[in-house]
């Protein structure tokens, strides 16, 4: 078994996709679209991948992963004579089935290869029409695919290529024993990409399982530290805490808000539309449609404000987002971590704001022991003009630890 660890930024062996072996149209692809050197996790796989091994490789999202597996995926695709397909991609969510859509079209395009995104929350007797005219490659979330398997509108037996991405999402979300039904159910010997921000527990299991004598390599991602972005802890009162936050959005930019719950999502969202802000949400109970207008909408700055549940933005890749707000204080420092660290993407600053009611203080106080901070806790009024600029406000001597 080879292993390979590398930082983000280390260069391997090459700089261009072509020295890689990918095929020029596709080379010519990612160029119009202005990328031309390849990821550290591209480097490391791409090259194996064409050369049919199986791979297993340890990346988190907006690590490139999914040029790594796309490449050498639709590289060795040829277009189906009979229309089964003979490349399956397994995704845990609807958002990234689609996000690894808007990757994966243009270069099928150009390989003269079709391929479909299909889960649930859309219309399935459109896409049995669709599959019906023969696809190549298959984009699918388990429980959408086993669907149509059982209906008979696809048939994975004649499957040569399996890509398996987010597998410890897939295996937080329930998904692996769906995964591996449908594994089971591909004839014969075939190809395993797998990708995963870890390899332990039943995503070990499942590699063991399925892999035969795969390569190993891993993109070590430096964590996001709390030194990297400035913190502020603002005591509200209820009936200003969505003013409070309205201004915070009017004046500082693209704005993640972060909630327990779904319904208190939608009800801040709702709040936030009244005080005038453009506002979007995203939750596992809304409509996928809604759900993807939301996500596009805030990446094209037509919003600039994204409400989200932890579980809905897991796995998201959502770049240059301005502030991170917890609206409800995170129950753990690892979930403060994870949602503030959003706004520390790519070597930028950035401000996370924990909001609290007076009752929830206690909770302030153990979070921050927990995160190693020592800050004070703000009295904050929406009238209050230090919110119009977060950064000075998190930089200033009064919000120094004692």
């Amino acid at each position: 078994m080879r292993t390979s660890r590398v930082t983000p930024s280390e260069k391997i062996f090459v700089t261009t996709f072509s020295e890689l072996g990918v095929p020029e149209s596709m080379c010519d692809t990612l160029a119009d679209q202005g990328i031309t050197e390849p990821f550290a996790i591209q480097e490391l796989t791409i090259a194996e991948a064409l050369a049919g091994r199986d791979v297993c490789g340890k990346a988190k999202t907006g690590s490139g992963k999914t040029l790594a597996f796309g490449l050498p995926t639709l590289a060795l695709t040829p277009r189906s004579a009979d229309g089964r397909p003979t490349t399956l991609m397994l995704t845990p969510t609807r958002e990234l089935a689609n996000q690894i859509a808007a990757v994966v079209e243009p270069l099928a395009k150009a390989m003269d290869i079709r391929s479909i995104a299909t889960y649930g929350g859309t219309n399935i007797e459109r896409q049995i029409e669709l599959l019906g005219a023969g696809m190549d490659v298959i984009i699918a979330t388990p429980g959408r695919l086993i669907d149509l398997i059982e209906r008979k509108a696809v048939d994975v037996g004649g499957i040569q290529r399996v890509v398996v991405d987010e597998a410890d999402r897939m295996a937080d979300m329930g998904f692996l024993p769906q995964v591996e039904w449908v594994l089971r159910h591909i004839d014969g010997r075939h190809q395993t990409l797998l990708f995963s921000a870890t390899l332990d527990g039943v995503v070990d299991t499942l590699v063991k399982r399925y892999l035969r004598d795969p390569v190993f390599h891993e993109v070590e991602e430096r964590e996001v530290t709390v030194a990297e972005m400035g913190h502020l802890f603002l005591s509200v009162h209820k009936m200003d805490r969505v003013r409070v936050a309205a201004r915070i959005i009017g004046a500082n930019g693209r704005t993640l808000l972060f909630t327990r719950t779904k319904r208190g999502a939608d009800r801040l969202c709702g709040d936030l539309r009244d005080e005038g802000v453009k506002a979007g949400a995203i939750h596992g109970d809304l409509p996928q449609v809604k759900r993807e207008r939301a996500l596009s909408d805030f990446m094209k700055g037509k919003i600039t404000a994204l409400v989200a549940t932890d579980v809905a933005a897991r796995g998201l890749h959502i770049d240059e987002v301005d502030v991170v707000v917890h609206y409800n204080v995170p129950a753990e420092h690892k979930t403060y971590l994870h949602r503030s660290g959003r706004t520390a993407r790519a070597g930028r600053g950035g401000t996370a704001v924990t909001m609290f009611l007076w009752d929830e203080e206690l909770e302030v106080r153990q979070l921050q022991r927990r995160l190693g901070l020592r800050l004070p806790l703000h009295d904050m009024f929406s009238n209050n003009e230090r919110l119009d600029d977060l950064l000075a406000f998190a930089a200033s001597s009064d919000n120094v630890g004692r």
